[in-house]
């Protein structure tokens, strides 16, 4: 069994919870505009995707105790066109990182459970992070690099790859598809992109509950 290496303790999360709420409110101030080009196409509704509807049953037995927010995908959509940028600044979709189930997560420095949430996210990609795994933490913060990959650096994160969109398109086509109400956003996709589940809030996602979650949502035959 995978080691789990922190504690989310259940008040806290629910505190966190409550900060996520008041901050929905505050990023619709933050978040302006619309998707400046970060469309997803029609194929979100495509039969490729809504024919999962069988995985997104299967790993529902698993969305329990620490991730028991995930919402199951009704109906799973196609979301690999989502953009934003690559460690080294090229821009890159969610269709670039596929072949492999991704547990994405929309961040910012200023959102409290995002910061607390972070730490375990790291340990998750530590843990199962593989050609069949991988969380792609995707941070939001307007303006340059610096504050990010400083905060990062502060936690000690050595895992996760620094992904970005500083437009925040990605959080505002999210939004306009109901799946981001504020920050983070997590959504669970599989190797072809598909959403198979998400949720707005944080949670602790290096528990044994989590990384069980992951692992019924690996590639068939893995």
């Amino acid at each position: 069994m995978p080691k789990v290496k922190s504690s989310f303790p259940a008040f806290r999360l629910v505190a966190l919870s409550a900060v996520a709420g008041i901050i929905a409110g505050v990023i619709a101030l933050y978040v302006m505009g619309g998707p400046d080009g970060n469309i997803l196409a029609d194929s979100g509704d495509s039969a490729a995707c809504t024919a999962k509807a069988e995985k997104v049953a299967a790993i529902e037995p698993f969305i329990k105790g620490e991730v028991a927010a995930m919402l199951p995908a009704d109906p799973p959509r196609l979301l690999s066109d989502l953009g934003f940028s690559g460690p080294d600044g090229a821009s890159l979709t969610l269709e670039d990182l596929g072949g492999k189930t991704l547990l994405v997560n929309l961040w910012a420095t200023w959102c409290a459970p995002c910061r607390e949430e972070m730490p375990a996210l790291d340990t998750l990609q530590e843990e199962l992070g593989s050609d069949l795994f991988e969380v792609a933490a995707i941070n939001i913060d307007r303006g340059d690099d610096e504050k990010p990959k400083a905060f990062l650096n502060e936690i000690g994160v050595q895992s996760l790859a620094f992904y970005r969109d500083s437009s925040t398109a990605i959080f505002n086509e999210l939004k306009t598809r109901g799946l981001a109400l504020g920050l983070p956003v997590t959504l669970l996709l599989d190797e072809d992109g598909c959403l198979l589940a998400h949720m707005n809030g944080p949670a602790e996602w290096s528990s044994e509950d989590a990384q069980n979650l992951v692992q019924a949502s690996l590639p068939d035959g893995s």
